[in-house]
């Protein structure tokens, strides 16, 4: 008995070492640069012996929990030299680390190993990211580095072709994705329709490309999210670097506003070829430019702020009888706020403006239209253990559409003006995210978004007969626009018409062993703004328009299942996935259908649906002096819009067809060689099937005029589309100690002049008279040379 009552006195004695030891601390930071305090995204903080470890956030931030112990700690980010350091943990630390560039870097990566790794564990997927030093070593054309061009080389993603503004993924429209800069919304990503993008490469920081799997954070597009973030400025020391090219040029200044504490960025970028344009007597003018801004400022360890902005604009003017201006204007301020080592919060506030602009001096009118939205955010990251985190937040989107304004250019002008109606709606959502642990082997993703849209009141609603604006003419088999039978007024605090959707995404990831792993996922995603062009590609143009009485926001269901390896430790690895996806409201046009200045466009639309799948292979060497990666994807996009009742024959004879945007099979080649410290060479090898058009397949003639007829919509297609880029890049002086340093980058794009169709048109031969096909080819072969600096 007494041996009883020494055994539980010596438990109640020990008992509360043990649970001491037992107990939990957490350690978190942010993880800078050391030569410009520019926080980094992406980093990993690995603890060995546990094997665990995490990555800062978008704002490096980082914080990982363990029981009390002592731990080796490795920091490391590719082309930086790793930290590694023995902590002690008896109680929650706050560790705040600053890498240092690594002079050399034999083992330099196209896809980087750390911001890229496949990590097996994790149940992401359908997600790219490349670096923007992975960017600048593509060969591009006209020597100008190009953000939205890259991403094509990836599975998946294609556009139109050539000369050709957005980009497709996995079967989708351009208007489908969601891009953001430093989370502000960008309608148009091209310049000069679509030759370059938006985005210098300068001043980005940090990209990722969601396909699949999409966080709950992201919402209001169905395709994709492009997420980029800005460089937040050296806040250590001045510094400035550039580059000019055969018919661009950019500068960008960064420094500190309060040394270690807060910083500035401004980078400028330009195109100057319309100057040379008059030696050739060319009385044209198309140029861009486009500045980037920022601010950022750290109070202390818990709470930094920043004010970004970004405004572009394409000018492209044909003598004195035409002019167009269009494109971005956006300004953001956030906050971070640390509440804890465990909850990390950041509000925004920001402002987003779509401008296009055209005047017709011949015609003696101009036109304006444009989009502007209000945007709210306060998202929270809540790092409760280990194996449980939380992401959530709310967002709150009010938007003024201007769908066109036409005004006399000139008191002589015979134009009357003419304001198509503005169309208002609010955008809301609240969400949560999960990130669960669940064994050594099995992790979940899993989480919901609730969306609302609200259609504001406006001026002159047209009402129609039985609410349809659509009418199928039986006699001749054609849809005709409805007569409206009156019109209706609402003030604007009147809601017209309200949408309500739930949108679950699950991700899953099973380990199957240390190499490799299963992944499988779903989400459904919910747009309620839609772009209206009856072009294959953007243009600046187009318009979009909120969901309403008459057009049902497009629902999106996508599941996707891949597979995942490594291989020669990280040397190697293989990601294969396959994806399935519907859409529901896919909106459809009338043949025929106007959509310029079309103050109803709901007697042209119709709603279908769509569908897309497809395999994506990519397999990437990703150590030593050659690296690249090989992308294959063989897919198929479909959409089709049936009649509404047995007598209507829909589109295409409500049959499914080919979209513009379907490639069966897509191939791109990507490699990189580092001959030595002066010489590296990069290459790009594409294939792709040609682009889905409809072509005339017969004519008749009708009271003198000749009318062609044509076959099903999307039934041919143009030539397989492929080319070559090479590039190479001269450093003279590598071990230069200097501050000012500088390298030439020659390229030559689509080395073997394959003259890739853009476009098939028909005509009469004035000659013979009879009818011929021409080819229309923006670019054959194309020399560049560059030259960047830096001080």
């Amino acid at each position: 008995m007494l041996s009883h009552i020494k055994r539980i006195l010596l438990f109640i004695v020990c008992c509360p070492v043990i649970l001491q030891a037992q107990e939990n601390f957490t350690l978190s930071g942010s993880i800078t640069d050391i030569q410009s305090n520019e926080t980094l995204i992406g980093v990993n903080i690995i603890i060995p012996q546990e094997s665990t470890g995490t990555v800062t956030n978008e704002y490096g931030f980082y914080s990982i929990t363990l029981p009390s112990g002592t731990y080796e700690i490795q920091v490391s980010y590719l082309g930086f030299k790793t930290i590694t350091e023995t902590i002690v943990l008896t109680e929650n630390l706050t560790k705040n680390y600053q890498l240092e560039e690594a002079a050399e870097s034999l083992d330099e990566v196209i896809i980087t190993e750390d911001v890229e790794r496949l990590n097996i564990k994790k149940p992401q997927m359908s997600v790219n990211s490349l670096s923007i030093k992975t960017i600048k070593n593509m060969p591009v054309v006209l020597g100008e580095v190009d953000v939205i061009k890259s991403i094509t080389l990836l599975p998946g993603v294609t556009n139109a072709g050539e000369g050709a503004s957005g980009f497709n993924v996995r079967g989708g429209g351009a208007d489908q994705n969601l891009i953001l800069l430093d989370e502000a919304i960008i309608f148009n990503s091209s310049h000069l329709f679509g030759f370059f993008s938006v985005f210098n490469p300068d001043a980005i920081k940090d990209i990722k490309l969601y396909k699949g799997g999409i966080p709950a954070k992201y919402g209001g597009r169905i395709s994709s999210v492009l997420d980029i973030y800005q460089k937040e400025g050296n806040s250590n020391k001045f510094h400035m670097n550039g580059g000019i090219g055969l018919i661009s040029s950019r500068l960008l200044a960064e420094g500190p506003i309060e040394k270690g504490k807060g910083s500035f960025l401004v980078a400028g970028r330009s195109s100057y070829a319309h100057l040379f344009l008059p030696l050739f007597d060319l009385d044209n003018v198309a140029y861009f430019y486009d500045l980037n801004t920022k601010l950022s400022y750290r109070f202390n360890d818990k709470n930094s702020i920043f004010l970004s902005g970004y405004f572009g604009r394409d000018v492209f003017a044909i003598s004195d009888s035409f002019e167009n201006t269009y494109g971005n204007s956006v300004v953001n301020f956030r906050w971070n706020h640390l509440f804890s080592d465990k909850l990390f919060s950041n509000v925004s506030l920001i402002y987003s403006d779509y401008y296009y602009g055209l005047n017709l001096d011949f015609v003696g009118f101009e036109w304006e239209s444009g989009i502007r939205n209000f945007n709210v955010k306060y998202d929270l990251k809540h790092y409760i253990s280990n194996n449980f985190k939380l992401e959530y937040g709310l967002n709150s989107i009010y938007y003024r559409f201007n769908p066109g304004d036409i005004r006399p250019s000139s008191a002589e002008s015979g134009i009357n003006s003419f304001k198509l109606t503005d169309k208002f709606a609010f955008e809301n959502a609240v969400y949560i995210d999960a990130e669960h642990k669940i064994s050594d082997k099995f992790s979940v993703s899993y989480g919901a978004r609730f969306s609302t849209f609200h259609r504001l009141g406006q001026n002159d609603q047209n009402v129609y007969a039985n609410d349809d604006p659509v009418v199928f003419n039986e006699a001749i088999g054609i849809y005709e626009k409805a007569e409206p039978i009156g019109t209706e007024t609402f003030d604007r605090s009147d809601v017209m018409a309200s949408f309500a959707n739930i949108e679950p995404r699950l991700a899953m990831a099973y380990q199957l062993n240390d190499k490799s792993s299963l992944k499988a996922s779903y989400n459904r995603m919910t747009q309620y703004l839609h772009l209206l062009t009856n072009t294959n590609s953007p243009t600046p143009l187009d318009v979009w328009t909120p969901s309403g009485e008459f057009i049902k926001p497009q629902l999106l269901d996508q599941v996707a299942l891949g597979y995942f390896r490594t291989f020669q430790g990280n040397m190697f690895s293989l990601e294969v996935e396959s994806f399935y996806k519907t859409i529901q409201n896919r909106i459809d046009f009338t043949d025929g259908a106007d959509l310029i200045a079309n103050n109803a466009i709901e007697q042209v639309i119709l709603n279908g649906e769509a569908r897309a799948y497809g395999l994506e292979v990519l397999f990437r060497k990703n150590e030593g002096k050659f690296t690249g990666w090989l992308a294959y994807t063989l897919s198929r996009s479909e959409q089709r819009t049936p009649g509404r009742t047995p007598v209507e024959t829909g589109i295409n004879n409500g049959e499914w067809y080919v979209t513009p945007f379907d490639k069966t099979h897509d191939i791109s080649l990507t490699g990189s060689y580092e001959l030595n410290k002066k010489w590296s060479f990069s290459s790009n090898l594409l294939f792709q099937t040609g682009r889905a058009v409809t072509f005339p397949n017969g004519q008749y003639e009708y009271n003198g005029l000749v009318i062609p007829s044509f076959e099903a919509r999307n039934s041919s297609r143009l030539p397989a589309y492929h080319r070559l880029d090479v590039a190479a890049t001269y450093n003279p002086d590598p071990d230069s100690t200097k501050n000012f340093k500088g390298e030439w980058v020659f390229g030559i794009y689509n080395i073997y002049n394959r003259r890739n169709a853009a476009n098939i048109s028909f005509r009469e031969n004035e000659m013979t008279g009879s009818n011929e096909a021409v080819r229309l080819a923006i670019f054959g072969i194309v020399p560049s040379v560059s030259y960047n600096f830096k001080f």
